[in-house]
């Protein structure tokens, strides 16, 4: 199931990549509150702390002018509580995004925006081995909102609900 979903994520990259060479953006942002810490993705363990958020990084290409695709990587992490059963858990989440603009002016563009993927939560526990269990993930942002700085740069804020986070703020560079 896995092999199969990291395939269909890289078909998926590389097909969006060749199909439009028109524009692309970089994305950096932060997200405060992420799946991970919602849902139980972190093999049943207990007393697991809350994430400090997800640090996200993403590639988009637009398609047409409302519709960009694009791989994103999304880091986070946590720690059991402290004690002798101290253990981290590492979460690396691919996904692939969509995003549509459905309101623009000459300052601000309004759009919603979809995520599926994978993540692999690195288990580190303290007395016993390293292993890595995967989850579903996935990214949904009903209301997004961009800023352009100028022509190359931009800040945005999203609000939604997934492995980047319910609240996300960041940069993207325009290219």
């Amino acid at each position: 199931m896995l092999r199969k979903l990291t395939i269909l994520l890289l078909v998926a990259v590389f097909g969006i990549g060749t199909a439009s060479a028109q524009k692309a953006e970089i994305t950096a942002s932060y997200g405060a509150y992420t799946q991970m810490d919602a849902m139980d993705m972190h093999d049943g363990w207990g007393g697991v702390n809350t994430a400090w958020g997800a640090l996200n990084l993403g590639v988009n290409f637009r398609i047409n002018n409302k519709i960009w695709v694009g791989p994103s990587y999304t880091f986070s992490s946590t720690t059991v509580k402290g004690g002798p059963e101290h253990s981290n858990i590492a979460y690396h989440v691919i996904m692939v995004n969509g995003r549509y603009q459905y309101y623009k002016n000459s300052l601000i563009s309004m759009y919603a925006k979809l995520g599926i993927g994978v993540d692999i939560s690195y288990m580190q526990p303290r007395h016993g081995d390293n292993y890595s269990k995967a989850y579903a993930a996935f990214q949904i942002v009903p209301v997004g909102v961009q800023f352009d700085i100028n022509r190359q740069w931009a800040m945005f804020a999203e609000a939604g609900f997934g492995a980047q986070g319910l609240f996300q703020f960041g940069f993207k560079l325009k290219i």
